[in-house]
């Protein structure tokens, strides 16, 4: 969403680093770009004139005219200004003092709310807790429905609710969650294609019942300034406690994303940043900030990373690398962990210095489908094939072909790759253990 915006800053700043000092004429080029840029990705137009005359008056104060790092302190003013318009810290979710902890998804229909609601749920089972979800959307066609397949996908148990006595149902499912071994409550409500008084006063009446910690409004992040909008409405009616941009992961130029919590003074709590279950973020102003002046993510790629690869595992299989004992097998593992972690250009955005070459990358969607024909081939082999590749003759070859719907020059061509993989892993290992290299700590080397 924000990789337009990511583009014009960085060659913004680019052009600024490419002065021996910054000009006051230097300076007002920079902004005029900063302005134009921010206003093409749709941030509203008082929050940018705002941004824009903070970063001026930060820059005069602290003498960046001039100055021999006059470049690189005007990006850190930028930085820190986005970061206080983005909300200046994670604000995290509140919890009730005696159990359960209830949390209330409201929002537009269309805005991703439902989906939301099973992914908070599978965040903080993560962190330990058993959350309930309850289906109060009884107007949209299939949203019981697709709240109970979601929850039993992760294993969380789904209460539904009587279209006539909704608020009422939501207050018993509360009442029990606790005896049920629940100690969180999540409630998916109704809504519409558009704010409507019918609407808002089921939701409020919702509200009332539950008396929830959280009141969370789900954003869609493409529709623009109209998600502002909806969600001063929204505010202007319920105690919102917290904003989840959904649909961030889309080609929409991102500028409500970014004007919202100045626009309505909500914190952003969660970006949904994919279809998938485990597409919800805890949302991080100066990670996000960081992210579109191209400076990377590091932090949430280190998350990523703790979250879906064994530690354990890993050492393991990086000491069997440096050894030459590195299998298909092994191959495979991987592949599978860095498949959960997200699609190989996003990661790369994230790593500092690295989002130039991602875009040098080939299509996204053609680095997928070599991942998806890597796996096809190691999956057709036997497990013996994957263990000693040796042992594939033109007979194993051709039948590990025909099982994966590649041609055997491609298998083959897989198979000289992995050899010297190994060969160079093996030569490293070695001058690590001759100290040619800098060891790796955990890994004998």
């Amino acid at each position: 969403m924000f990789e337009q915006l990511s583009d014009r800053l960085t060659a913004t700043f680019e052009k600024l680093n490419g002065r021996a000092r910054v000009s006051d004429a230097d300076l007002d080029e920079a902004l005029r770009d900063v302005r134009v840029a921010l206003l093409e990705a749709d941030v509203n137009f008082k929050i940018v004139r705002e941004l824009v005359a903070t970063v001026r008056e930060r820059a005069i104060g602290e003498r960046v005219l001039e100055s021999v790092t006059g470049a690189q302190m005007v990006v850190k003013i930028v930085h820190d200004a986005l970061v206080e318009m983005l909300g200046g810290e994670a604000v995290p979710l509140a919890r009730a003092q005696r159990p359960p902890t209830v949390i209330a998804l409201v929002g537009l229909q269309g805005s991703g709310k439902t989906t939301t609601v099973a992914k908070l749920a599978n965040v903080l089972r993560k962190q330990g807790r058993h959350p309930l979800l309850v289906a109060a959307d009884v107007h949209r066609p299939a949203a019981v429905d697709q709240l109970q397949s979601l929850g039993k996908s992760l294993g969380v148990p789904v209460r539904t609710v009587r279209p006539e006595y909704v608020s009422e149902d939501v207050g018993s499912a509360i009442a029990g969650a606790t005896g049920d071994g629940q100690d969180t409550v999540i409630v998916d409500t109704a809504g519409r294609l558009h704010v409507d008084e019918a609407m808002m006063q089921e939701v409020e009446a919702i509200v009332r019942a539950a008396a929830p910690q959280e009141v969370l409004l789900a954003v869609d992040a493409m529709t623009g300034q109209d998600a502002v909008e909806a969600a001063t409405a929204f505010k202007a009616r319920l105690p919102i406690t917290g904003l989840v941009l959904t649909k961030v992961d889309s080609d929409a130029r991102g500028g409500a994303a970014l004007s919202i919590r100045a626009a309505t003074g909500v914190p952003v709590k969660f970006l949904g940043t994919s279809e998938k279950l485990d597409g919800l973020e805890v949302f991080h102003p100066d990670r996000l900030a960081t992210r579109i002046l191209g400076m990377g993510d590091i932090l949430t790629l280190v998350e990523r990373a703790q979250e879906h690869v064994d530690e354990k595992e890993a050492e393991a299989q990086a000491k069997r690398l440096f050894e030459a004992r590195f299998t298909f097998d092994d191959f495979y593992k991987q592949l599978q962990q860095v498949k959960k972690m997200g699609p190989i250009g996003d990661l790369l955005k994230m790593m500092p210095g690295m989002g130039g070459l991602a875009k040098q990358l080939p299509d996204p969607k053609q680095a997928e489908e070599q991942m998806r024909t890597i796996e096809a081939i190691i999956s057709s082999m036997t497990m013996a094939e994957r263990q000693d590749p040796t042992i594939l003759n033109g007979s194993r070859r051709k039948r590990i072909a025909n099982g994966s719907g590649v041609t055997v020059s491609e298998v083959n061509a897989l198979l000289k790759q992995f050899k010297e993989m190994q060969t160079l892993m093996k030569q490293f290992g070695s001058m690590a253990k001759r100290g040619k290299v800098p060891r790796l700590p955990g890994m004998g080397l």
